[in-house]
């Protein structure tokens, strides 16, 4: 059998669309890279918002009538279970532990099975055998305690659990192995590590040989003085840290269940910037949440424009059903959402264009990750504060010295 898979959503679940791949392919199916080829489209779905719903359902209509058998899995899957095979565009919904056994379903001629993740208290170990890239991922915890007032997510990936700490240094000492230069590590909630994030941090540093490393994101209350202090002289580390901030006022904070204050998140910004050099910060807010006043929003406004944040994720809020705030009065129509999250936009394309204009002159390490670029014809490689250059020189799956010398638009070249 044939089969196409497209995953949506995170780094952990582009992880494991990896592996879910993987398996098939060690099972005897081959992976196609068109629809059009296949017999089984396969989708691992994302549910953080009510758009990503809406495209999952689009995607499995359009393979529905291209006459290919469809599979769901992911956290549209684990949410919504056994009402999904009510559609008639959805042949087989698995949920988001039940994906790394597919190929054991699909032989058995099983439609559905989606375990109660709440109740799984083990982290699911698998590796990633795949040697086809430069930067691996590396899931190294799954789920979340937290119970934020607008997030579906603990439903989908059940409570926080984590990977034992041998098996990621066995897991990186293995990329080592293939070639690899820099690991990502990954998960739902990384700051949930169960044995503490600075201790397997400390180990990595010590056992393992892999040159680079970067940390998916924290809430700031995560990011401690002794873990920055460990990070400012690690020679692994590169300076890039994502901030799941959510929202620049107090009071739209506290409605959401966020337990900081933009005055503290403000201020381990000052300390980051002062720590590292040109680290790149990047963030996570939610443009109109419930009861949002205008007021509110502009106090988000000012204070992401005074931050030191580098980039800005934004997005409209969405209602998840179930959650905290689906029940809360003060919902604001689409329009005034969308038109907040275009104004956040902008100030996120504003200060990156800065960052950017920031690093020219500077020498920085690149990892070269593309043989050559489609547009350019030149070397594709990126700094470890995660800046993407071009440059005519180079060799793939190589660690080199460059100094970036011009800008054009968002482009920088190096030499």
């Amino acid at each position: 059998m044939k089969f196409y898979l497209k995953s949506m959503g995170c780094k952990s679940n582009q992880f494991e669309g990896q592996i879910v791949a993987q398996n098939l392919v060690k099972a005897g199916f081959v992976q196609v890279n068109f629809e059009k080829d296949a017999d089984l489209y396969i989708l691992n779905s994302c549910s953080v918002t009510h758009k990503s719903d809406n495209e999952a359902m689009y995607l499995l209509r359009h393979a529905h009538g291209l006459g290919l058998k469809t599979l769901l899995t992911g956290c549209i899957a684990q949410i919504d279970k056994e009402g999904l095979l009510k559609e008639d565009f959805i042949d087989y919904v698995f949920g988001n532990e039940d994906k790394f056994e597919i190929t054991k379903y699909l032989n058995n001629d099983t439609h559905f099975a989606v375990k109660d993740l709440m109740g799984v208290n083990e982290f699911f170990e698998v590796s990633l055998e795949d040697t086809t890239k430069t930067r691996m991922s590396l899931k190294i915890q799954d789920g979340c305690n937290n119970r934020c007032a607008y997030c579906i997510i603990p439903f989908g990936r059940g409570k926080s659990r984590s990977a034992n700490p041998e098996f990621i240094i066995n897991e990186i000492n293995k990329y080592v192995e293939h070639g690899y230069k820099e690991v990502v590590l990954t998960g739902i909630h990384i700051g949930q590590y169960e044995s503490g994030l600075l201790p397997l941090l400390q180990k990595i540093e010590k056992e393992t040989k892999m040159p680079r490393y970067r940390l998916g994101s924290l809430n700031p209350h995560e990011i401690t003085q002794n873990l920055l202090n460990f990070l400012q002289t690690s020679e692994k580390f590169c300076p890039h840290f994502h901030l799941s901030l959510q929202s620049a006022c107090n009071s739209t904070l506290k409605r959401m269940n966020r337990h900081y204050t933009v005055e503290h998140y403000l201020e381990q910004i000052e300390d980051i910037v002062l720590r590292f050099d040109k680290p790149f910060l990047g963030s996570d807010i939610i443009a109109g949440f419930v009861g949002e006043t205008e007021d509110e929003f502009q106090t988000t406004v000012e204070n992401l424009k005074k931050s030191k944040l580098t980039q800005i994720h934004t997005f409209p809020y969405s209602v998840r059903k179930g959650t905290i705030a689906e029940k809360m009065e003060g919902h604001l129509p689409e329009s005034v959402k969308e038109k907040r999250a275009k104004i956040i936009k902008q100030i996120s394309a504003d200060k990156f264009q800065k960052f950017l204009e920031s690093n020219l002159g500077s020498e920085q390490e690149v990892l070269i990750e593309k043989h050559k670029d489609k547009q350019t014809g030149l070397y594709k490689g990126l700094t470890r504060n995660y800046v993407n250059i071009l440059m005519e020189d180079g060799e793939y799956n190589t660690l080199k010295k460059v100094k970036l010398i011009k800008m054009n638009g968002n482009r920088i070249f190096a030499k």
